[in-house]
């Protein structure tokens, strides 16, 4: 037996059992053993009788054996677990790092938290990082103000190749994004990611011919509709004189301005943020149902206050428009809807500045007379309107009928084309960029700050760029520096009162808040808080007085009555 070298290994195996296997130079024998009362006893026992000493060590060893054995899979199990654990580590990080590639490409870097940010020239549109956050399904924004941009938008560009004759290029968005980037107001707002207007939701203005010519790419579609494109002087294609088109990108681009615009006004409508800007063009609220012109193709606000109406039964929509140029698509859209209220402030000069409409005297038709509102500003240049007349204008026109329609959104149609830098046909007004913060506060005050801007006309980089960095700042709620005391003794000069008496004459036998206007259009702003300081303390005076009145009357009736008592 000294020769024969034994190992028992054992494992439970129901009922009880004991497998054990022998192992000799020679031979294996494996057999299963039940232990009973005679365990010990040759008769019953397989193998070479052994002592109960040894085998008691033998089964302490194979006990040992089996622990050791179970502690080593355990092991085992921990290091393969951990492995598994780092690959899927590496693996998210891997899909991390594809989404940081695929949201620069779009122009919407992004770093992870943690990390320093790759830097990037303050001359790009993507200079700037913000913290990576992994989407859940429940998350919400970590911010109130959203900001929707798409690189793509900038590949609408006129097929000449020469964007320095051609006011409305890819440089205007891009200039804005890289200010708001490298002034860090970027990194306080919420960046959202734009899409891709369906042609459903298109329809909801524009004609489904317009939308199958200019909605689709390529001209699998077209080839029926026969479109009128011109050749432009530069010897691109366009649809008119100054609106390039480009066959492989415009359609692309137009739509994703629009689904961007609807995007952003969406979250903002629903509560996922308060406020928003969209950095998008082409513009549009010169697009009409079935015609393109004036750089636009589809009206992106018009667009999104029609999807607000069918999908979240918004009731009370509120368009400003303070584009230079009246938006004759945005007008014709709503003419006879009383649900959406339109306000234009734009240069008209009796119908000589382009597009030619938006006198006063229209209000709209059917149901919705008295919800096309048109400050038109007239008498040209001499001299040209400026904070003052704006200021003005909000004050005694724009306000007043805002408050009282009490709209549940608020859009903007923000062109900064009437900043100061823009020469006539494309401007010749002297506002500045502050004045369009001033304005942005103020509509902030309506429908409990839900208030969407989306980009539309403005083409001095440097104009549109200061004028994008004030609304956003305002929207962010960031403290705005006061009104100049100059700016605030100073009167609207007489074109531009003689304008808002227009507006007035029309509208205000459908608004009543109107009337308290007309006594304040030639005054500063400092006179008017001054009347209106004295009206509020006179309004007071007055309640102070009849509520006296009627404490004496009272006490007046019970005196009589005590005497006869008495």
């Amino acid at each position: 037996t000294k020769k024969r070298k034994v190992f028992i290994y054992m494992y439970f195996f129901p009922p009880h059992s004991v497998h054990c296997l022998y192992r000799s130079h020679s031979q294996t024998h494996v057999s299963t053993y039940t232990p009973t009362q005679d365990a010990m006893s040759s008769s019953v026992w397989p193998f070479p009788a052994v002592d109960s000493a040894k085998f008691n060590q033998a089964l302490l060893f194979t006990v040992a054996m089996v622990l050791w054995w179970c502690s080593r899979c355990a092991l085992q199990l921990s290091v393969v677990r951990e492995q598994q654990a780092l690959l899927l580590e590496q693996q998210r990080i891997h899909q991390l790092r594809n989404y940081q590639a695929s949201m620069e490409a779009a122009g919407l870097p992004v770093s992870f938290a943690g990390h320093r940010p790759l830097s990037r020239a303050q001359s790009s549109p993507a200079s700037a990082s913000f913290p990576i956050v992994v989407p859940e399904s429940t998350t919400k924004p970590r911010f109130t103000t959203g900001l929707v941009y798409d690189s793509l938008m900038q590949k609408h560009q006129c097929m000449c190749g020469n964007t320095t004759i051609h006011p409305e290029h890819a440089g205007r968005i891009q200039s804005i994004w890289s200010r708001l980037q490298e002034t860090g107001l970027r990194a306080h707002c919420e960046c959202i990611r734009g899409r891709k207007a369906s042609l459903e939701e298109l329809q909801t203005i524009h004609s489904e011919a317009h939308v199958l010519l200019y909605g689709t790419n390529p001209l699998r579609q077209k080839l029926d509709l026969s479109p009128m494109f011109v050749r432009l002087p530069c010897g691109g294609i366009g649809v008119d004189s100054d609106t390039i088109w480009n066959e492989v990108h415009s359609s692309t681009a137009a739509r994703l301005a629009v689904g961007s615009v609807a995007e952003l006004v969406f979250k903002v409508a629903s509560g996922e943020l308060k406020n928003g800007f969209a950095v998008v063009r082409p513009p549009g609220h010169h697009a009409e149902e079935s015609a393109p012109m004036g750089f636009c193709y589809f009206n992106s606000v018009a667009i999104a206050a029609k999807l607000l109406q069918q999908r979240l039964s918004v009731r009370k929509i509120l368009i400003v428009d303070w584009d230079v140029h009246h938006g004759n698509g945005t007008q014709q859209a709503f003419y006879a809807d009383p649900g959406i209220l339109y306000i234009s402030l734009h240069r008209y000069d009796d119908g000589n500045f382009f597009p030619g409409s938006g006198a006063p005297d229209e209000v709209g038709s059917g149901a919705g007379v008295g919800f096309n509102v048109n400050m038109a500003f007239t008498g040209g240049l001499e001299p040209p309107m400026g904070d003052v007349e704006y200021l003005a204008a909000f004050r005694t026109v724009v306000m007043p009928i805002a408050n009282e329609f009490a709209p549940d959104v608020v859009l903007v149609s923000s062109g900064f084309d009437a900043v100061d830098g823009h020469a006539s046909p494309l401007g010749g007004y002297k506002l500045t960029a502050k004045c369009f913060g001033y304005l942005t506060r103020q509509l902030m005050g309506l429908a409990g700050g839900r208030v969407v801007l989306a980009l539309e006309g403005g083409h001095d980089l440097t104009a549109i760029c200061d004028a994008s960095e004030a609304c956003v700042s305002a929207l962010l709620g960031n403290e705005l520096e006061p009104i100049p005391d100059k700016l605030m003794q100073q009167r609207p000069n007489a074109n531009a009162v003689r304008s808002m008496e227009k507006v007035l004459e029309a509208h205000g036998k459908y608004w009543c808040s109107l009337q308290r206007s007309a006594s304040t259009l030639g005054c500063s702003l400092s006179e008017a808080l001054q009347r209106d300081t004295e009206e509020a303390e006179t309004v007071s005076a007055m309640a102070s007085l009849s509520v006296a009145n009627k404490h004496m009357g009272k006490r007046s009736e019970e005196e009589p009555m005590e005497e006869e008592t008495s």
